[in-house]
């Protein structure tokens, strides 16, 4: 959908996103370590035998990324069939290799993410009808009119755009914002000299944060049932982290280069 202007890959949009995902898990990893530097815990020294045993318990899972990845570069499967075809690969060796997993189980497992997926149904059918109506207001469309017509530099849009992708994704889910908003933001950024690849880490660091944002928030949502806590306590314990993301989504703005690394000469 973002194929305007400049061409690019697939491929290239995974490039471009390998920078700004170090740099979120990098800093991510500082503050918990910062937050958890007096803890005391327990040391094991390291022991080759057992790192030797853990991969060989794992032999069947160590694979599954590699199999991902050959599966959608190589063309075998689309990004929306590779959940798909992961959850059969883990059933097969769970049911069939391990043997972990009898029928009777696998009755019991089936039900309880149904259950699961029953909530997030609910969710995304509330969310679903907010962007129909969103839609039919023409409220994205008459936000960008207003931007083309009051925002004169590039800065000043890049801060608009990143305020307004906050807003939206806590309102919306990603897939309804990628069918929405995507070709309405493309060639106003490019007008104010936006790569569009750059625009795509700019759109996906802002989404991102929205799964972890009232009111849709779908992994609070998805968290809170799963683990039986209340939602405001999960609001609470997330807040740090969402403080830092949005640290990480101003230097992926402002700093072009970490997602045009490999597009420099």
């Amino acid at each position: 959908q973002m194929d305007i202007g400049q061409n690019f890959t697939l491929t290239e949009l995974f490039m471009a996103g390998l920078l700004p995902g170090l740099l979120m898990i990098i800093i991510l990893a500082l503050w918990v370590a910062w937050i958890t530097r007096n803890r005391v815990s327990e040391k094991t020294s390291f022991c080759w035998q057992e790192a030797v045993d853990a991969v060989r318990d794992a032999a069947w899972e160590l694979p599954l990324p590699l199999f991902i990845l050959l599966g959608i570069f190589g063309g075998f499967f689309a990004v929306s069939e590779v959940a798909a075809v992961t959850a059969l690969y883990v059933l097969v060796v769970e049911c069939l290799i391990y043997k972990e997993i009898n029928l009777r189980k696998l009755i019991d497992v089936m039900s309880d993410s149904m259950q699961m997926v029953g909530g997030i149904l609910l969710i995304l059918a509330v969310s679903m009808a907010f962007t129909n109506y969103l839609v039919d207001a023409e409220v994205p469309l008459h936000l960008f009119e207003w931007v083309k017509e009051n925002v004169d530099s590039r800065l000043t849009f890049l801060v608009v755009l990143n305020l307004f992708l906050l807003v939206l994704g806590a309102i919306l889910d990603i897939f309804s914002a990628l069918i929405i908003v995507v070709p309405l933001i493309v060639p106003v950024a490019i007008g104010y000299g936006v790569h569009p690849v750059h625009l795509g880490m700019i759109f996906l660091a802002n989404m991102q944060i929205g799964y972890l944002t009232p009111p849709v928030g779908m992994n609070l949502f998805i968290a809170s049932y799963r683990f039986n806590r209340p939602i405001t306590e999960l609001y609470q314990a997330t807040l740090p982290f969402m403080l830092i993301l949005l640290f990480c989504v101003v230097i992926i703005t402002y700093v072009p280069w970490l997602s045009l690394w490999f597009l420099e000469p």
